[in-house]
């Protein structure tokens, strides 16, 4: 392991905002302007028409056991800091002088901590990133990051070691929120994190996408272990990867209840469960309340069992982060209403689970009205299986292919009696299905009017299927073959057929 190592910094006035002090003879760049003489200041004429609060400002900053009168030098390091080069350095930052005795009032250690070592210590957070407002906020949150020693080495091993990946909204976070005793061991439980399995090119994803005081700072190197443990027969780290922020829950409180339940709902098969928290991490940030409301209304509501409703998340887990009032309730009254039994149920939100996420007012609103136009009757069985197949598409492409039917000459009862064979006919990509047709009219030279007994034959591939099948028939059958025949039959008894009708020719 590389020791983290604390870099100075460069003092001179050409290379940095925070100079070292000058020598008395000259105004130091950290001088207020009012205190470049304070005893002259102090004599001035109370005739002065700013004298009062002038002389309040200087008396202010220059007074005090601390003040010039009363060290040899006030510049000298060996001497605590004067409130006149205090309140000067506070205002490169932006601090005013309000804001700067407030913190030297909660801080006293900024008196006694040397003027190099306050600019140093700047240096250290701007080179991680945490400068302008940023440094101010900081400052003015905790001033102590400017006088404890434990900053340093965090910020040497996320400048070194880390190369500078953390984000500096990140570390300001972090040091704001975090007592400078918590820092202690950060290097070492993010270098923990990665000996259990994050790869060392994602482990910035990880740290800047989590709580770093509650991940990383306030739990034991245990604590951590224990949590990559529970989670490691999930894919644990891929979830982790995928969703860091998994780490900020409570292992006791929150990921080992969750987790357990959707482990129960699936009857204890652990890969199954595996399998839903891949497809959808983000399910580990519902409470337990949310996950088991959602359930209780599929068993109550919808009647059904515990593995039927473990299938459903299994095809489709963003089911939990559906509205149970807007969007589970009435969807599934919808179906009832359709006459469909909880069995039915099932079987359409296993085939159409996309059904309770959709939008009504911008999606299946508009759906619902092109199924009524071609001829389906609101709320039969019929009418709920064309809901059921048209989820996967959009408005746009719908409307577009029962637009390319029309163009075709075929009418609303057509496509009605098509879709009622095979409801796919009305999610194909439009694009596609113009091919086709236009395979099946220009190329076959067949009537348009033969999708209606054969509406499948739009889901066949063009290439790898249709014009495949119809090359090798044609040169035996010629142009008049059944559609159905065609396309239907498996391709190892296509196959095989082929290699008779080889074999026939070659005896012959």
């Amino acid at each position: 392991m590389v020791a983290a190592q604390t870099h100075s910094f460069p003092s001179s006035s050409t290379s940095t905002p925070f100079p070292s002090p000058r020598t008395p003879a000259s105004l130091t760049p950290f001088a207020n302007p009012y205190t470049h003489d304070c005893s002259s200041l102090i004599n001035f004429t109370k005739s002065s028409i700013s004298f009062r609060s002038f002389k309040k400002h200087v008396l202010i900053q220059c007074s005090g056991p601390n003040s010039p009168s009363e060290l040899g030098n006030p510049f000298s390091e060996a001497n605590s800091q004067t409130p006149c080069k205090l309140f000067s350095f506070f205002q490169e930052i932006g601090l005013g002088d309000k804001e700067t005795e407030s913190l030297v009032a909660k801080v006293p250690a900024l008196r006694s901590t040397s003027l190099v070592s306050l600019r140093d210590r700047i240096h250290s957070l701007q080179s991680v990133g945490i400068q302008g407002i940023a440094l101010y906020r900081l400052v003015t949150k905790r001033a102590s990051v400017l006088t404890c020693e434990e900053v340093d080495p965090l910020m040497s091993f996320v400048r070194d070691e880390l190369e500078g990946k953390i984000e500096a909204v990140q570390l300001e976070r972090l040091l704001s929120a975090t007592e400078p005793r918590f820092l202690v061991g950060f290097d070492q439980k993010v270098r923990l994190l990665l000996h259990l399995g994050i790869p060392g090119e994602k482990i910035a994803h990880v740290l800047n996408n989590v709580n770093l005081t509650k991940v990383i700072c306030l739990r034991s190197v245990e604590y951590i272990e224990g949590t990559f443990t529970f989670l490691d027969p999930f894919s644990g780290i891929d979830l982790i990867l995928r969703r860091p922020v998994i780490l900020n829950y409570d292992l006791e409180t929150q990921l080992i209840p969750r987790v357990t339940f959707l482990k129960e709902l699936s009857g204890g098969d652990e890969d199954a469960t595996g399998t839903v928290l891949r497809k959808l991490p983000a399910i580990l940030s519902y409470s337990l309340e949310h996950v088991k409301g959602h359930v209780h209304l599929l068993r109550s509501f919808a009647g059904l069992s515990d593995e039927q409703i473990f299938k459903i998340l299994l095809v489709f887990p963003n089911v939990i982060s559906a509205s149970r009032e807007r969007k589970l309730l009435p969807r599934i009254n919808f179906l009832k209403e359709c006459g469909l039994d909880s069995s039915d149920v099932f079987k359409f939100l296993i085939k159409a689970p996309l059904f309770l996420g959709l939008s009504f007012e911008d999606n299946l609103v508009h759906k619902l009205g092109f199924l009524v136009k071609i001829g389906y009757r609101y709320r039969t069985k019929e009418f709920a299986v064309a809901v059921g197949a048209v989820t996967r598409t959009s408005c746009q492409n719908m409307q577009r292919v029962i637009e390319l039917f029309m163009s075709y000459g075929l009418s609303s009862g057509d496509i009605h009696a098509m879709s009622k064979k095979h409801p796919q006919i009305l999610q194909y990509n439009h694009t596609s299905l113009e091919e086709k047709m236009e395979y099946l009219i220009g190329e076959m030279g067949r009537e348009v009017g033969e999708l209606l007994a054969f509406p499948a034959f739009l889901g066949y591939r063009l290439d790898d299927r249709i014009k495949h099948r119809y090359e090798e028939k044609k040169k035996t059958l010629g142009e008049g073959m059944s559609l159905n025949k065609l396309l239907s039959v498996s391709t190892e008894r296509f196959s095989s057929r082929k290699t008779k009708k080889r074999s026939c020719v070659n005896y012959l």
